[in-house]
């Protein structure tokens, strides 16, 4: 079965320094249909404007993974890292017991577009952890690059949580079928661009559940940039 969640359906919540969409339930934004699926909690969709950010503030038990679209964010937390993240990097911060830091862009004319994305870990607790990787578009053009995985796959980083991110880019005649678990529901999470998804097109900020297909199929891409996730049932 597959269901899709088009972009102007998501919550939404403007504070004048943030633009913020929500694929599930966050802060003001409360839906009981949509509260996650699997171990996925958050996927918002924001845009900071220049000169501002998230001020410190804490987390715990939750995989925080930044993937920067447009501009840089700044990053400081309490374990001491300070790194400055952009277009092709993914930021993995595992909350643990518990973290604090801050997310800033700096920049004076530009605004920074990323996607927060939160999953529940196996377990509760642990120290808290870090981790930044670069891919290279070549890693994704035309197929999926593992980018997130719980034991840092394929160069991908590692998380604590039973799920699998990938990361893709498609346009004109580039196309992919894989085989995927029935038992495991995946996600697709069109970033921009268009693109087709299981016979389904979907627009920038598209989104496809897939449960119980044994195959994931992109093809007639524009431009596209996409993330699937793999997640727990």
């Amino acid at each position: 079965m597959i269901t899709l969640r088009k972009a102007q359906d998501r919550g939404h919540a403007e504070h004048g320094w943030l633009d913020s969409w929500h694929s599930f339930s966050f802060a003001d934004y409360q839906d009981p249909r949509h509260m996650g699926l699997g171990n996925l909690r958050v996927i918002n969709e924001d845009r900071i404007a220049p000169d501002t950010g998230f001020d410190t503030h804490g987390h715990r038990d939750m995989e925080i993974i930044s993937y920067v679209l447009d501009g840089a964010l700044l990053h400081k937390d309490s374990m001491g890292n300070e790194a400055r993240i952009v277009p092709g990097e993914v930021q993995r911060m595992s909350a643990g017991i518990g973290v604090r830091h801050s997310e800033h862009n700096h920049a004076s004319n530009q605004t920074t577009h990323f996607l927060q994305i939160w999953i529940l870990p196996d377990e509760a607790g642990g120290e808290p952890g870090y981790e930044q990787k670069f891919f290279d578009p070549a890693l994704k053009r035309g197929k999926l690059a593992l980018v997130a995985s719980p034991d840092g796959a394929e160069g991908s980083v590692s998380m604590r949580a039973d799920a699998r991110l990938y990361a893709g880019l498609f346009d004109g005649s580039e196309s992919l079928s894989r085989a995927i678990d029935p038992a495991r529901p995946h996600y697709v999470h069109l970033v921009r661009g268009a693109l087709t998804v299981n016979g389904q097109p979907l627009q920038a900020g598209d989104a496809a559940t897939l449960r119980g297909e044994t195959e994931l199929r992109l093809s007639e891409g524009l431009q596209a940039e996409v993330l699937v996730f793999d997640l727990a049932a």
